[in-house]
Order: C-alpha cells, then structure tokens, then sequence
C-alpha cells in the first residue's frame, strides 16, 4: 500500500505545472471521476505553443493543436467532477481534425483553462492572426 501511495505522489508531482527554458508547460493525464485516479491512458501537455494529446497504451495516437488556433476556451465541472477537485477544459478551434478538443477530467482545471485562454491570445499576437465571425453575409446580398 505504501508502495502505491508513493507512485501516485511521484504521478502526482510529475503532473504540476513546470517551467523549462522559460516556457511554462502543463501535463495531466485524464483521470477517473471516481476519486480522480489516473488510470487512463490519456496524456493531455499544454504549453505556450501547442496542446497535445496522446492517447492508447498499445496503439497510441497523437494529436496537436496550434494555440493560435484556439478560438474560445471553457471549463465543465459536473457534480462528480467538483467532488474529487476535476474538470472539464472544452476548447473550440479552427483546427480540422479537433474542432472542439475536450481536456477531460483533469486536476487544476481552472489554472490550465486561464493559461490556455492567455496562451492562446499571445500565441495569435505572435502570428499576427485575426479570428473572423461567419455571420451569413450571403443573406445581405437579398
């Protein structure tokens, strides 16, 4: 049992947020909402660049999305969630393969969202990108 504690405080301690090189970088994994134990194979990185997800144990799949990209961000909680300190980071992008790319059960969710939030914002800054609004302009040529 001591052995199991101290695995999950090294899982625990690995999943903080930390600096390298000046860039600061979040990395959870997704988590069961019953006592938010990290027993998927789902690993979630947010720097100031890039989200990443990795998901499978055997067959793996990675998939990255540009904060530039990231048009809004928002944060779910449902009631288990809120019970065990999870939650949700729904984020709605201009990306192709993930328009809307969900951050699921994750601990300090309301941290990484205001990180993405401001990340994303410098991020297009940066690039010197423009988020447009299609509001149906074909229906003013009536």
């Amino acid at each position: 049992m001591v052995l199991i504690m101290e695995d999950f405080k090294k899982e625990t301690a690995d999943m903080e947020r930390t600096a390298q090189g000046g860039r600061t970088q979040y990395v959870e994994r997704k988590r069961w909402v019953l006592f938010g134990l990290p027993f998927t194979f789902t690993k979630y990185t947010v720097n100031d660049e890039i989200i990443t997800v990795n998901e499978g144990l055997l067959s793996t799949k990675e998939n990255d999305c540009y904060l530039y990209k990231v048009q809004d961000v928002e944060l779910q909680v449902s009631l288990g969630e809120r019970i065990f300190g999870l939650g949700t980071v729904a984020c709605y992008t201009g990306d192709n393969t993930h328009p809307q790319l969900f951050l699921a059960h994750i601990r300090n969710a309301k941290e990484v969202k205001d990180f993405i939030l401001k990340a994303s914002e410098e991020a297009r800054r940066k690039r010197r990108t423009l988020n447009t609004l299609n509001i149906n302009a074909d229906d003013l040529d009536e």
